[in-house]
């Protein structure tokens, strides 16, 4: 079995790589898209994270609201992604309490849902620029729900492993990790909402004769 230490180890020395889908690369930014992506992180709740995870992909998103929330579901799909395999090793470490194995085993179960409804929501958010518009507000109604019941889940995680009773490293390594998750994940729906509504303002017909 492997040791508690080698897993804190990898906490530690884990190099995060954005996870990169599709057409997702990093290209040469401007100052107009580095603002835009600070400006829209203002919404967000974490908006210093919202920027620093976002603003390597200035010179793909632009000025672009569609581009910024498809990032922004990228870097949380593959947080959540890493975090699950990483919570799934947990069971496995040497000495862990029945306790704390069932609420590894809770919390493995909450982050694969995690992950289905952000892919869930990735691929609705990909027929965006392809949707009717009379059709818009109800796939992007689906993609605020799926990444809404991912943020859930997340958070049943982190309160697996909450109360006085809690303690030790198994708590700090997996919870500090699950809450990194939600973070992401908040930002993301926070800027899926804020495209949704500008998008619709600008779709929306002149009052104007």
């Amino acid at each position: 079995m492997a040791s508690l230490g080698l897993y804190l180890l990898l906490i530690f020395s884990f190099q995060y790589i954005t996870y990169i889908r599709g057409s997702f690369v990093v290209t040469t930014s401007t100052p107009r898209a580095t603002n835009f992506i600070k400006t829209s992180c203002k919404a967000t709740s974490y908006p210093v994270l919202c920027f620093q995870l976002l603003s390597v992909y200035a010179g793909k998103i632009q000025q672009n609201e569609h581009e910024l929330a498809r990032a922004a579901l990228s870097v949380s799909l593959a947080k959540a992604e890493s975090t699950t395999v990483f919570v799934s090793r947990m069971p496995k470490v040497r000495g862990i309490k029945p306790r704390e194995f069932k609420a590894v085993k809770d919390c493995i179960d909450n982050m694969q849902n995690t992950v289905n409804q952000l892919h869930r929501s990735m691929k609705e958010l990909d027929l965006m620029d392809k949707v009717r518009v009379q059709d818009f507000v109800w796939h992007m109604s689906n993609v605020q729900t799926w990444i809404s019941a991912a943020l859930t889940f997340e958070n049943t995680c982190i309160e697996g492993f909450s109360g006085p009773l809690w303690d030790g490293r198994i708590k700090a390594s997996v919870k500090g990790r699950v809450v990194s998750v939600a973070q992401v994940t908040s930002n993301a729906l926070a800027l899926v909402n804020q495209f949704m509504v500008r998008r619709q303002a600008t779709a929306a017909p002149s009052n104007i004769p």
